[in-house]
This record gives C-alpha cells, structure tokens and sequence, in this order.
C-alpha cells in the first residue's frame, strides 16, 4: 500500500507539476521595450493629462501698469523696512513701538504680550488675516 501510494504520488507530481519560465519583457522604449509602443504611450498619457499648457502667462504682466508696479514695489519695500525694523527691535537696535500701521491695504497691529511681540496682519482687499508671534 505504501509503495501504491509513492508511485501514485511520483506520477500525479509530474502531470501537475509542471511549470514554465518567466520572462520579463519592459513595454516602455525608455527601459528596453518595443520602439512600436512609444506613439501609444505617448497618446494615452495625453488622454489622461488633466492640466492645460495653453496658458498665456504674458497676459498676466500686460494686466500691471507701470503705476501699480510702482506702488507694488513701494508696498513691498515698506513692509520689507517695517520687518527689519521688528527684528532688530526685537534682537537688537531698533525703535519700532507698538500699535496701529495701515501701509496701503496692509494694516498691521502691533502689540506687546507675555509671549512676545504679537504682530496681527490684514489684507483689507480680500480679508486675508495672518498672525506672527516674535517670542522674547
């Protein structure tokens, strides 16, 4: 019964057992594919890209004139001079005091807590409100 059972076993082994080899074959071209595939790739990742290339990004500097550009670069290097000022207040020469700034749309509130110095900031144009803590 043993013996049956081995030969059985040994012969169902080699009807089921069998296997075959596996092969890696890349699609891409890029790593060793078809050089036939690359127009397909190439129209089925445009198919799926979802962001638009048209833009005219020159349109966006023809929008500012020279007098917004001016009063933008003023903003800009008056909230540049008020930053600085904080800092060295803060960690060194400076005389900024505390209080109210209103620099274009910007308006700044300027007041001394336990924690440091608080600085509120808001964009009067859009409601834009941001908080900065300069610890002690």
């Amino acid at each position: 019964m043993k013996t049956f059972i081995i030969i059985f076993t040994i012969t169902a082994g080699t009807f089921l057992g069998k296997s075959q080899q596996l092969v890696y074959k890349p699609i891409n071209p890029a790593f060793g594919g078809d050089t036939f595939n690359y127009q397909w790739l190439l129209s089925s990742a445009n198919a799926q890209n979802q962001f638009d290339d048209k833009k005219d990004y020159n349109s966006l500097l023809d929008n500012l004139n020279s007098l917004d550009s001016f009063t933008q670069s003023l903003n800009r290097q008056v909230l540049s001079e008020l930053s600085r000022k904080l800092f060295e207040d803060q960690f060194g020469e400076g005389s900024i005091q505390p209080g109210n700034y209103l620099f274009g749309s910007m308006y700044l509130q300027i007041t001394t807590t336990a924690q440091g110095l608080l600085i509120n900031i808001l964009d009067t144009n859009t409601g834009d409100q941001s908080e900065i803590i300069i610890p002690k």
